[in-house]
């Protein structure tokens, strides 16, 4: 709470100068006279519609016997009070909370709004795009972030980034009936569009005909997010940032997002998956709750057989050449990416090693990826 203190009452200078005059029984002539000045602008100061300047400041303190800083330190605390309760009110405050909340300009750039001039306008753009208007603190949703207990706080931007995301898949089309039971088929068909970079394109349709919706949105600024599931009435929804544009990231976070289905019940997970750290060699990741584990391993099960990939580390340990991934991933019809990514993830090799072999996923996707 401000403990900022204000006048109860607007003094205008002119009215002080006024009382000056009275004192000592002088009119607004005379003291044109005294000053030098014309009458007309003695009688403006006095109404209000002329300023003190600086020069008319220490021209009143000789004429008066007060000191300059006494008429000027008056007109400037008159001005900027009346700054601070003529027509703008809130309108500054109100709007910086807007700006400190959400990146008004990178939305505006993708389309999401168009920065209306009128705060009310504003206002009225960001709630339409959050589904609420701001509170005094962001909504707690039924969400699972980064592997936090239900019900996490969410940023505004974060938010934005989800309703945009239900708004895209919301929009889709042909979308075929979803069946839980089906997810392993699911899985197994995907299998067989990771051998080759140019086969992410198939994902899509491959995940409409199985009745996932699903989407790719560039994440916003600041909200670090790898992918998301959620669902939109019986249809679920896997969404992906495409944050770290290499074949492993993609693969393993969809591969993810999928297995959160398999729990059964019909939350919202925000995930990120790697934290910026990794690409210097960091092996930390952000603290797992019991779900993101499991959902960790069973999508490590979907893209590498796990008896197959432990006979690989153990017959390639400790070092790990090109061409024995390149082998090993042509085994399991997989893209070497792919293999090196789990090997990077447990730390078998370093996250600067081969980096040829991580390659974008963009290219094939370019339909596919939103604003």
């Amino acid at each position: 709470m401000s403990t900022e203190l204000h006048p109860a009452q607007l003094v205008l200078p002119g009215r002080i100068l006024k009382r000056e005059l009275e004192a000592r029984g002088w009119t607004q002539r005379d003291l044109a006279a005294i000053l030098g000045r014309p009458e007309q602008a003695i009688s403006e100061i006095i109404a209000g519609s002329k300023q003190i300047t600086p020069e008319t400041s220490v021209e009143l303190s000789q004429a008066f016997g007060t000191s300059p800083e006494f008429w000027h330190n008056l007109e400037a605390n008159y001005r900027l009070e009346l700054a601070r309760t003529q027509a703008r009110g809130d309108v500054i405050a109100r709007r910086s909370r807007l700006y400190a909340e959400l990146p008004l300009r990178e939305m505006a750039s993708r389309g999401w709004l168009t920065l209306r001039e009128s705060v009310d306008e504003l206002e009225a753009e960001v709630a339409e795009c959050l589904g609420a208007p701001l509170l005094p603190e962001p909504p707690r949703l039924a969400v699972r972030w980064r592997g936090s207990i239900a019900r996490a706080a969410l940023t505004y931007a974060q938010l934005a980034w989800l309703r945009r995301a239900e708004a895209l898949a919301r929009g889709q089309t042909g979308i075929s009936p979803w069946r839980a039971d089906h997810l392993e088929l699911l899985a197994r068909e995907l299998a067989g569009h990771m051998r080759l970079a140019e086969d992410a394109a198939r994902v899509p349709s491959t995940l409409a005909r199985w009745g996932v919706r699903f989407v790719c949105l560039r994440h916003l600024p600041k909200t670090y997010l790898d992918g998301a599931a959620f669902w939109l009435a019986e249809s679920p929804v896997v969404a992906l940032t495409l944050r770290y544009d290499r074949i492993d990231s993609f693969w393993f976070t969809l591969m993810h997002e999928l297995a959160h289905l398999a729990e059964g019940a019909r939350e919202t997970y925000l995930d990120q998956l790697e934290n910026d750290g990794a690409e210097d060699g960091a092996t930390d990741q952000p603290s797992a709750a019991p779900q993101e584990e499991a959902a960790n391993r069973l999508a490590s099960r979907w893209l590498v057989a796990p008896d197959a990939f432990a006979d690989f580390v153990t017959r390639a340990s400790p070092r790990f050449s090109r061409a024995s991934i390149e082998a090993f991933a042509a085994s399991q019809g997989r893209h070497p990416g792919i293999v090196l990514g789990r090997l990077q993830r447990e730390g078998l090799v370093p996250y600067r090693n081969l980096r040829g072999l991580l390659v974008k996923v963009s290219p094939a996707l370019a339909g596919e990826v939103y604003e």
